[in-house]
């Protein structure tokens, strides 16, 4: 597992979102230990309630479980990533990367084609495309 600190969220967001990332991405699995709160937070370079703060909100989530004795694993109900929509994630990723596009930019363009889902009136209204002739 390799979790890096970088930008302008907190802490405690990075870890929690790189580990929810992982675990989607499948490169942490159902039942996988993770590293201590104490280890993890040495490895960082933060204090360790950074860290048990991060792993506190995926308990939340039901994203990580923790068992003294046992250590924190992933929960074996956590969502991981269809392989098909993972592949087509690298895929963009590596187009993206090829063609010198930033992270930001390429998240914009996924949102800018992302279909309105039909059960959500308030989205499809937003996100409808403007018709210039509409009067």
């Amino acid at each position: 597992m390799i979790i890096r600190l970088s930008g302008s969220a907190p802490p405690t967001d990075q870890i929690r979102d790189q580990i929810r990332g992982l675990i989607a991405a499948r490169q942490l699995a159902a039942d996988d230990r993770l590293p201590s709160v104490r280890q993890l937070a040495r490895d960082l370079g933060v204090a360790p309630g950074t860290v048990a703060k991060a792993y506190r909100a995926l308990e939340i989530e039901g994203v990580l479980t923790t068992r003294t004795g046992a250590g924190t694993r992933v929960s074996p109900t956590a969502a991981t990533t269809p392989r098909p929509v993972l592949d087509a994630a690298r895929k963009l990723a590596e187009t993206s990367t090829r063609s010198d596009v930033d992270l930001d930019l390429t998240i914009e363009v996924l949102r800018a084609v992302w279909p309105p889902r039909p059960e959500d009136p308030v989205t499809a209204t937003r996100d409808r495309p403007i018709d210039p002739t509409a009067q």
